[in-house]
């Protein structure tokens, strides 16, 4: 709990620079937050305009809120509580002021899962800590694209001085042993110039990352199957479905993605690659708070939120077309449908909006449609299929 006292020092801007867009009646200082009580003198997107770089000089962001404010009253004792219109200001801080522990936590524990899920694709048991060592390299692989492509988002983040976390990695003790890393921006976006940077620096890094790694993968020699597992008969199998991308790079360099003798499995570093570029398309789906919504909001403005309305039924109908018309596993539509979900939720919250809306120029443009067709290029309607499950 905080007490809110009079600022009459503050290190924000003084009242009167807010004029003519708002008249301050009182400042507060609330912890390292400065609030400036008053009134409204414009519409809500103008104020914001003329007074958001201000406050930025200053080293804070700012919103437009409503703010209770208790007080006894001197009669009757008992407390009122007045809302009042305000201007809250908060301290920003775009480079990282001390250790992230929960960052660093948070990565650890990916490093072991992914570690774990690498023992399982070289088919090797775990008895001991020292034994997760065997799985280092698809851990780095995985580990490796999903870091290119956050930090490719924090850079940009940087670049165009917006508040951003370092990312935070998801650990989860599956097949994969993660469900990839976000980093969480928390200041606002300046204009589309600068949310198109961030959000398609994410994907084009990833990519890059993904393809190289693949590229190395496709010349590490098979794994073999174990004779325990190939003739086991109540053994779960993951089938992979390669998405274009994977298969034009198989075609380029002459290595195979498949192997005639069942007992031979291509590299996992492979299947690393495999993660970075069903993430990649995934990222790319252009709704709400993904690296797609943001990338289609600064193209093509408000009438992003009309496509992300069709994203959520384009999902769902194809969840429907594999479950009805293909003799897939029930794996593949769940997929879809539980991204349909992702999306409908994604598009009600709708997607970022920067302060200043002028639409980008020809050349981004051109990278936002180039992006999305490589996009395309890591999408497979049935990404895998559990066999014998």
């Amino acid at each position: 709990m905080t007490t809110a006292e009079p600022a009459s020092d503050h290190e924000g801007p003084p009242p009167e620079a807010l004029l003519p867009s708002f008249r301050v009646t009182d400042v507060e200082r609330d912890d390292d937050r400065l609030i400036y009580y008053g009134r409204p003198q414009t519409e809500y997107q103008r104020l914001e305009q003329q007074l958001w770089p201000l406050f930025r000089e200053y080293g804070y962001e700012v919103r437009l809120d409503v703010v209770s404010d208790s007080e006894p009253d001197p009669i009757t004792g008992v407390a009122v509580t007045e809302n009042r219109q305000a201007l809250v200001a908060e301290p920003r801080s775009v480079g990282v002021d001390s250790v992230p522990w929960t960052n660093v936590v948070m990565f650890v524990a990916t490093v072991l899962t992914t570690l774990y899920a690498g023992t399982i694709w070289y088919y090797q048991s775990v008895e001991g800590p020292l034994d997760l060592l065997a799985g280092w390299p698809f851990s780095l692989a995985v580990l490796g694209v999903l870091g290119v492509h956050e930090f490719g988002h924090y850079a940009l983040s940087r670049y165009h001085d917006v508040e951003a976390s370092l990312p935070y990695f998801i650990p989860v003790p599956t097949f994969i042993g993660t469900f990839g890393a976000v980093i969480k921006m928390k200041g606002r976006i300046p204009n589309r110039k600068a949310l198109f940077d961030i959000g398609v620096a994410g994907p084009l890094a990833g990519l890059v990352a993904a393809v190289g790694v693949a590229i190395f993968g496709l010349y590490q020699d098979p794994i073999p199957v174990p004779p325990e597992v190939l003739n086991s008969e109540s053994a779960i199998q993951l089938e992979l479905g390669y998405p274009p991308l994977l298969q034009f790079l198989s075609w380029v360099t002459g290595q195979p993605l498949t192997y005639e003798n069942p007992a031979l499995v291509a590299s996992p570093i492979v299947f690393g690659a495999w993660i970075g570029l069903f993430v990649t398309f995934l990222n790319l789906i252009p709704v709400g708070q993904l690296d797609g919504g943001h990338i289609i909001r600064s193209m093509v403005g408000e009438r992003s939120e009309t496509i992300a309305a069709l994203v959520p039924g384009g999902l769902f109908a194809l969840a429907g077309y594999l479950y009805l018309f293909t003799g897939v596993s029930s794996n593949a539509p769940f997929l879809w449908v539980f991204w349909g979900l992702i999306a409908l939720g994604l598009a009600y919250v709708g997607p970022t909006r920067p302060v200043f809306d002028e639409p980008l120029d020809r050349k981004r443009m051109a990278v936002g449609v180039l992006t999305f067709v490589l996009g395309a290029l890591c999408f497979t309607p049935v990404p895998f299929e559990l066999i014998g499950a």
